[in-house]
């Protein structure tokens, strides 16, 4: 009895998900946690060691502050179309003062032009449900900094400034019927994404390289996205750190394609 309570104290509830951080849940949360206490009621073998997993290993090799670990995390989810797990954790982080309104908002966007609106679509639903729940008006202050007539040019700059000139010319090489790919990259992925505010670019740029890991099998896209974050000063260290926060959410095959990757871009 004595052990089941420190379970239920410890936050094995979010464990995969958050790394320790209390979660005691409310009168109103019960039918959302009752999937977990019957997990930690009939699967208590795994509660154990899972925990411990989370809590004695994982979290000790973080070099994230608090609130990036819990947008990596949450992101992790997104991209794996965790959406019970999401919404549990992210009503938590809202609960705890753990995240504010316009970063889940501008996480939640900066999903879709890597996993895609189907797979996003879901947790703008469930996003806002918990927004509301937690008191929150909505739609929030916009945070776009772009128009229509300038999202190309103002997104090419981010490119820019992320991997480097090479860009300008790409766009300009690319075979004409294959040309738009490179503008919809331009203006819409980072023309009307990375240009928003709520979020710094190196944030996005970390939290990106989170959501093309999970996805796995787009090891071109995730080395040029390592080399995007080096290049913004997310260090070797950060990448780890971030692959080791998510690495219980994904497994070991995609977490260990991630570190390969890595570890090949930052040789000395």
């Amino acid at each position: 009895m004595q052990r089941r309570n420190f379970l239920k104290k410890s936050a094995f509830v979010m464990a995969g998900a958050l790394g320790g951080v209390s979660l005691q849940a409310k009168q109103n949360k019960k039918n959302e946690r009752k999937g977990f206490e019957n997990l930690m009621q009939n699967d208590p073998e795994f509660a154990k060691f899972f925990e411990y997993f989370i809590k004695e290993q994982v979290s000790q090799h973080n070099e994230l502050d608090p609130k990036t670990t819990l947008l990596v995390k949450l992101a992790a989810l997104i991209a794996t179309s965790s959406v019970n797990l999401y919404k549990q954790t992210l009503d938590e982080c809202l609960l705890n003062g753990g995240l504010d309104a316009i970063s889940v908002k501008e996480l939640l966007y900066q999903s879709v032009p890597y996993i895609g609106f189907a797979k996003a679509f879901d947790f703008f639903k469930t996003s806002n449900e918990s927004l509301v729940h937690k008191g929150i008006k909505l739609p929030l202050e916009k945070q776009g900094t772009t128009k229509p007539e300038n999202r190309y040019e103002e997104g090419l700059k981010k490119q820019v400034e992320i991997f480097g000139e090479g860009i300008i010319k790409a766009n300009e090489n690319a075979p004409k019927d294959t040309r738009h790919f490179r503008e919809f990259l331009s203006s819409n992925c980072f023309g009307d994404y990375y240009t928003r505010r709520g979020l710094d670019l190196k944030t996005r740029e970390l939290l990106t390289f989170v959501f093309i890991a999970c996805l796995g099998g787009c090891e071109p896209q995730l080395k040029a996205h390592t080399m995007g974050n080096l290049k913004l000063g997310n260090h070797k260290g950060i990448l780890i750190s971030a692959i080791t926060q998510i690495c219980p959410l994904i497994g070991y095959p995609r977490t260990l394609n991630a570190l390969s990757i890595v570890e090949e871009n930052t040789k000395s």
